[in-house]
Formats: C-alpha cells, sequence, structure tokens
C-alpha cells in the first residue's frame, strides 16, 4: 500500500511539472505573438487610400450590424485581393452579411476580415505571405445590388480595455480596430 501512495505523489509532481512547461510554452507563444511586427498593405491590389471613406469606421446607424467595424474598398469587381498581413487562414466560407469572407489570424493576435469576396482563393490552415492573393473583389452577402468592394475589419484577441467607450456598442471598441489607421501608418 505504501507504494501506491509514492507512485500517486511521483504522478502528481511529473504533471505539475508538464503544467508548468506547457504554461511556460503558452507564454512565450502568446508573447511572440504580439511582438511580431505588423506591417500592412492595404488588401486591394492597385488600391489607393483614396478608394475608401476614412470616416466609415464606427459609423452608425450602419444596416443591421448598427456600426460598421471596417471600412469599404471599392474597386472593380474581379480585382485581386491580398492579405494585408502574413497569418494562418483560420476561415475561408460563406456568411449570411459577409458573403464569401476570409479571416487571417495575424501579427499581435489580430484577425483581419475580408468579406463579400466573389471567391475565395485560401482555405483553412493555410500560411499566407503579405501580398498573397486570397480573392478577389465582388458584391456577396449584403453587398448584393451594391458597388463591388472589399469590407475589410481587424479584431484583436488581446482586448484593449482603455478603448472602452459609452457609444452605441463601445464595448467592442476593445476589440474592434481602425483598418483606416492601420493603413495609413
Amino acid at each position: 500500500m505504501h507504494n501506491v501512495g509514492f507512485t500517486l505523489q511521483a504522478m502528481k509532481k511529473t504533471w505539475r511539472r508538464r503544467l508548468r512547461k506547457m504554461a511556460i510554452v503558452i507564454a512565450c507563444v502568446v508573447v511572440a505573438g504580439l511582438l511580431w511586427p505588423s506591417r500592412q498593405l492595404i488588401p486591394v491590389k492597385g488600391a489607393s487610400t483614396a478608394d475608401w471613406n476614412h470616416d466609415t469606421f464606427w459609423h452608425h446607424p450602419w444596416g443591421r450590424s448598427g456600426v460598421h467595424k471596417g471600412i469599404d474598398i471599392f474597386a472593380s469587381e474581379g480585382t485581386p485581393v491580398i492579405a494585408s498581413t502574413g497569418g494562418v487562414v483560420v476561415y475561408s466560407g460563406t456568411l449570411a452579411q459577409g458573403g464569401n469572407a476570409v479571416v487571417i489570424l495575424g501579427p499581435k493576435w489580430r484577425f483581419h476580415y475580408y468579406a463579400h469576396l466573389a471567391s475565395r482563393g485560401v482555405r483553412v490552415g493555410v500560411t499566407v505571405g503579405r501580398g498573397d492573393e486570397i480573392g478577389v473583389v465582388g458584391t456577396t452577402g449584403n453587398a448584393a445590388g451594391k458597388p463591388p468592394h472589399l469590407h475589410y475589419s481587424i479584431a484583436t484577441a488581446v482586448p484593449y480595455p482603455w478603448r472602452l467607450t459609452r457609444q452605441r456598442q463601445g464595448w467592442k471598441k476593445m476589440i474592434y480596430l481602425s483598418p483606416d489607421k492601420a493603413l495609413r501608418s
């Protein structure tokens, strides 16, 4: 009986060591993601800052979503959409409002959302580089009947509580970042 107690104690110590090691690895991965530099490109090939309205981020009222949490970059249908930054494709599919959409997890644990694509050129799990083609501009989802454009949003997985406001949906400002500011810096 004495050996069983000793064995259980040894197993507990082993598991505690493993959990500590896993916590250290996870912490290192999180910190590395936050330190990974983020240089962004305008995600529509050939577009410039003149191709979107700079005041539409957080504009209210905005359709069913209430507040516009991104920018709409206008271009001809079929214009290539490129990854604004490198990362891993975590979603590639169809959404009711976004139509054909792609989400890329990039530097600083930020999700880059590309919507209204005529077609998607990547699948989940693929690593893309900054400037790689991921689809083409379209009018899918709630952009049907509107001029072709790319809806581009940036959301952080690590909330910024100091950005909280009393505006409509102001709590979401902790998560959504201005693509206009990101693309101009």
